[in-house]
């Protein structure tokens, strides 16, 4: 049986992993510091452990993920500091001579739902995480989906009742796009609280729910997935969940079956693991 590593790249912390599948997952955490300090002790980690076949790397963004690029591997226009424009793939690559597989943090997470979590067999998967920010990933037809980059599901345009919510938004690029009206940030700003310290029956739960099911009705348009993941801090909060759904039904209104929304069932684990599955894929071929 091979065994494979991941290292789920985040803007404060890499979790480095070494495994052949969620029950035999070894892990460890790193502040992300430096590239040269950070991929170092993520290096380090694989050679203090048992030898692995193929290494996958699942990164926060925007990243270049056409092979056929000069910049295939790099972590590209973050405001991240010495991260923007930083060859992430090649670097792991020189260290490790091994094969490399990389993708979103996101698109990651949706396959390892799809290989041994909540959307376990199902090949049409939308996996969305709301916190710091909002970013989405998917599975069609068993495909991650690609293009001219990769979603970029948190800066869809949502409708905006500026009567009802006259908060401009977050979002540096676009204001009162989903991320910036519906993001762990633009909840604190706008209510001048921490989501997690909001009580259960606040207004705001009611307003998070409409646009996130707005975002997610825009995706099962788009893309008809057959089970739809949402995680992220801000899911933390139960009711949101039926809350969602009852939106989604009232947004759809009977013109389009709705998918199962569910949480992710790998949890904290879902990037890492995500990074086991792009590197078991990669040898699989």
């Amino acid at each position: 049986m091979s065994t494979f590593g991941a290292i789920e790249a985040g803007g404060t912390k890499f979790v480095c992993g070494i495994a052949s599948g969620p029950e035999d997952l070894i892990r460890t955490t790193i502040p992300t510091t430096t590239p040269e300090e950070t991929m170092c002790r993520a290096v380090r980690f694989f050679r203090e452990h048992a030898p692995v076949d193929a290494i996958g790397i699942a990164s926060f963004g925007p990243v270049d993920l056409d092979p056929r690029s000069a910049t295939f591997g790099y972590i590209t226009s973050t405001p991240k500091g010495a991260w923007a424009n930083y060859n992430i793939v090649g670097s792991a690559r020189e260290a490790m001579q091994l094969p490399i597989a990389f993708e979103t943090d996101v698109n990651a997470a949706a396959l390892a739902e799809s290989r041994w979590g909540a959307a376990r067999g199902v090949d049409d998967v939308l996996y969305l995480t709301v916190g710091t920010g909002i970013g989405g990933g998917a599975l069609a037809g068993g495909r991650l989906v690609h293009g001219l980059a990769h979603p970029e599901m948190g800066h869809i345009r949502v409708p905006h009742e500026l009567a009802e919510d006259p908060f401009p938004g977050v979002c540096p690029f676009h204001g009162d796009c989903l991320e910036g009206l519906a993001s762990g940030p633009a909840m604190e700003r706008r209510w001048r609280v921490k989501a997690e310290e909001l009580p259960p029956d606040h207004p705001a739960w009611k307003l998070e729910a409409r646009y996130l099911a707005l975002g997610v009705a825009n995706f099962i348009c788009t893309l008809s997935p057959k089970k739809v993941l949402v995680g992220g801090g801000v899911l933390q909060h139960a009711d949101l969940f039926p809350m969602i759904r009852v939106n989604l039904q009232e947004i759809l209104n009977g013109y389009l079956k709705l998918p199962e929304v569910l949480p992710p069932l790998l949890g904290s684990n879902s990037g890492v693991l995500g990074g086991i599955a792009l590197a078991e894929r990669l040898l699989a071929g």
